[in-house]
């Protein structure tokens, strides 16, 4: 099953970042379809819309290796599936 996701990144800006975060989504077959990024004031801030191959990588898995790359990075890393976040966003 190929589960759409929405993640999110905020925290203070270095190098390797995307590097990082990148990494750990190839290694659990999770694919970049868009990413948007910027740097305010020295604060990152980056939005990925990925595809979760669930038979290769459970969603749990991904978010628990985010969660290890977030603690080693500083930052705050998020993974939503996609319906959820719309979901929680609808006006």
């Amino acid at each position: 099953m190929k589960t759409p996701a929405i993640l999110s990144v905020l925290g203070e800006d270095r190098v390797g970042i995307v590097a990082a975060i990148s990494n750990a989504l190839a290694e659990a077959s999770v694919n970049i379809e868009d990413i948007r990024q910027t740097i305010i004031s020295g604060i990152f801030s980056m939005t990925m819309l990925v595809t979760v191959d669930e038979e290769k990588t459970p969603f749990e898995e991904v978010q628990s290796r985010l969660d290890t790359v977030a603690q080693d990075l500083g930052m705050q890393i998020t993974l939503q599936r996609e319906d959820v976040f719309r979901y929680m966003h609808r006006i």
